[in-house]
């Protein structure tokens, strides 16, 4: 009997979703913002502390208080994609990054969920954001790179196609690209592959396969030790971990 292919996912096939302001104090407001914006880390983890679903100051969108949760995340979302637009991250990647989430959101279960996915995608936004501020000294050809990277993670992603993509060549594209990032440009790849796939297996219903074929490694084996290099977990093990972490905060 044939062996049946994963069914073939993207993490960009989200919906775009229209966006209502929420009430909460606005100076607090502000300030967290800020904070992803300016992918301040450190302290957005203390900003964090209180799950979203404790939070007071939430106006009432909906009588069904996980659909009210999913309103208020979504209008939180589209507010933290539109400052890290403002703070120099590209459209594509911002909304992209928005409708995954709210995506992500939608399909949750319980109060808890909600504020999992809403923690992982601060999170996401302000790792990014301190990615982009060191890059903001980098050559065109190198942002062009990440550019590109970021919106085809589903693809398999080559040192060609990027030298088409910058009209350079392969060897002063990959020595541009250390010099300035830090990473050599297949690292580069494999680690912004690895943080979505991650992100996918934590907050997620996707089976292990079809994640690793959205995100195009070469076999599920492939992504399982990737992930127990980088981790020390396999994927099955790190998604019991992350629903274990996201019951603590209930």
């Amino acid at each position: 009997m044939a062996i049946r292919s994963p069914k073939k996912i993207s993490y960009q096939e989200f919906l775009h979703r229209e966006y209502e302001n929420f009430h909460a104090p606005y100076q607090e407001e502000t300030e967290f913002f800020e904070t992803i914006k300016n992918g301040n880390l450190k302290k957005l983890e203390a900003l964090l502390v209180q799950p979203f679903h404790k939070k007071e100051g939430f106006g009432i969108l909906s009588r069904n208080s996980l659909q009210n949760l999913k309103y208020h995340f979504t209008i939180t979302t589209a507010m933290v994609a539109r400052y890290c637009i403002s703070g120099g991250m590209s459209q594509a990647e911002s909304f992209s990054l928005s409708d995954y989430f709210i995506r992500l959101a939608d399909e949750a279960d319980s109060l808890s969920e909600v504020s999992g996915i809403h923690n992982e995608m601060c999170r996401n936004y302000a790792l990014r954001m301190k990615e982009n501020q060191r890059s903001r000294i980098s050559s065109p050809a190198v942002r062009t790179c990440i550019n590109y990277i970021y919106e085809h993670l589903h693809t398999r992603i080559t040192l060609p196609v990027l030298c088409s993509q910058t009209n350079l060549s392969g060897p002063y594209l990959s020595r541009l690209f250390k010099k300035e990032t830090g990473y050599s440009i297949s690292a580069y790849i494999q680690a912004k592959k690895l943080e979505t796939a991650k992100s996918m297996l934590a907050n997620s219903a996707y089976s292990i396969a079809e994640i690793s074929a959205s995100m195009s490694f070469p076999s599920q084996s492939y992504f399982s030790n990737l992930l127990k290099k980088n981790c020390g977990m396999t994927p099955k093990q790190f998604r019991s971990h992350s629903i274990g972490q996201m019951s603590l905060d209930t």
